[in-house]
């Protein structure tokens, strides 16, 4: 159908139901749902669109219900059909004519014109989303009374972070790029730059990296030729970190396709670490390391900023299952580490049995954070322990969610 910017929501209506009928993430769902689209820009629009859709899910159904005779099944093609409509409309400001223009063609064969009144009278209506998307009521059982402050926080796509390879250049790049900076060694951009048209991009005097993401790697200070062993380490930014603040650095990763993203990234800011491909539950050093850094693999709910379809397809199957995992493999690196050395554990997840009650159930003596090494405005917890959440530092942007640990093991 040679309809300008119908296939883009073709492929998007593909995306949301691979997230919401498979559970799979828009990265997976991106290779077979955005095959046969022409160029960027409409990759670009599809995955807007879906990611969109998903973000406001609750709110465009509820919008959709008041328009409608009788409930939609959730599954119906054109509740479907609608969520991209009027995400295109709410969202992306697309005009009403162009939207139905588009949007329509997708229930070919089907009840267009269920959908043509159900939206138009929504025009009419004059109808506005939120100021904060609602969570589904899953999300919010599990969040329970953070769920509000987390929820402004999910609003928009985040800024792009950097990470500067030399934190004493902070200055110079924040005036070369245009960007804020919240911490040494962090800039900030709006989102949408394109990262490889920046200057310093070709030089390697930083790589993308969200603001929180960066925090456990921080913990660990300089490392003075010291060797530390980067857990799970793929795509390799706390890698990068770790290397650049003068630690010997040990690589450690099971995915052949995320190590090459990280020997690429490495050769980009000519920095170095030896990498080893490996599951972490089945490897073993030689020697133990003056500090272990784990950023354990998780459910990512920390990011659904950018990551929108974590609301609707992590549920408690996944998190028991992902907790377990942290369990194990915290169990096995608090073994690699020198007496008198370090542990960091860290999730980008917004759950407890992902961050709070793995750190409860370890037994080393903790080694408490301090404000110091964190952004103003972002405080340790009452244990030490630090947790953010999107809908923090939300005037200059926000971070994800992310629960770090750190510990000392005894001399």
């Amino acid at each position: 159908m040679d309809i300008p910017g119908y296939p883009a929501r073709k492929a998007a209506l593909r995306l949301m139901d691979a997230v919401l009928r498979r559970g799979e993430t828009l990265e997976q769902a991106a290779n077979g749902a955005l095959q046969g689209l022409r160029g960027g820009p409409d990759r670009a629009l599809a995955r807007a669109l879906a990611g969109e859709a998903l973000r406001w899910l609750t709110d465009l159904d509820a919008l959709i219900d008041t328009a409608t005779r009788q409930v939609l099944p959730g599954d119906a093609k054109p509740r479907a059909a609608l969520r991209l409509m009027l995400a295109g409309w709410l969202r992306l400001e697309t005009p009403p004519h162009a939207v139905i223009a588009t949007g329509l063609p997708l229930l070919t064969g089907g009840p267009r014109r269920l959908a043509h009144g159900v939206f138009s009278t929504l025009v009419k209506r004059g109808v506005t989303l939120p100021d904060a998307p609602t969570l589904p009521p899953s999300v919010i059982e599990r969040w329970g009374a953070r769920s509000a402050a987390i929820a402004p926080g999910l609003a928009l796509p985040p800024p792009l972070d950097l990470t500067l390879r030399d934190c004493e250049t902070t200055q110079d790049w924040a005036e070369r790029l245009g960007g804020t900076s919240l911490l040494p060694g962090h800039l900030r951009l709006p989102r949408g730059t394109a990262i490889e048209n920046l200057d310093g991009f070709n030089d390697g005097a930083w790589w993308v990296q969200d603001l929180a993401a960066s925090l456990p790697a921080r913990l660990l200070g300089a490392g003075q030729g010291r060797r530390v062993l980067d857990l799970c380490a793929a795509p390799g930014g706390k890698t990068l970190q770790l290397a650049a603040a003068g630690w010997h650095v040990t690589a450690i990763d099971s995915s052949a396709k995320r190590i090459v993203r990280m020997t690429e990234n490495l050769t980009r800011t000519k920095l170095t670490a030896q990498i080893i491909r490996a599951d972490t539950l089945h490897w073993s050093p030689v020697e133990p390391f003056d500090a272990v850094l784990l950023d354990a693999p998780c459910t990512a709910t920390g990011t659904a900023r950018r990551h929108p379809d974590v609301l609707h397809r992590i549920g408690p199957r996944q998190i028991a299952e992902m907790a377990e995992l942290q369990t194990a493999l915290l169990e096995r690196a608090k073994g690699w580490v020198k007496p008198g050395g370090s542990l960091v554990f860290a999730t980008c997840s917004l759950e407890r049995e992902e961050g709070e009650e793995q750190a409860e159930a370890i037994a080393l003596p903790p080694a408490p954070l301090a404000d110091g090494a964190l952004p103003a405005g972002i405080a340790p917890t009452p244990k030490g322990w630090l947790r953010t959440d999107p809908g923090m530092l939300s005037e200059a942007g926000g971070l994800d969610g992310f629960f770090i640990a750190r510990w000392h093991l005894p001399s």
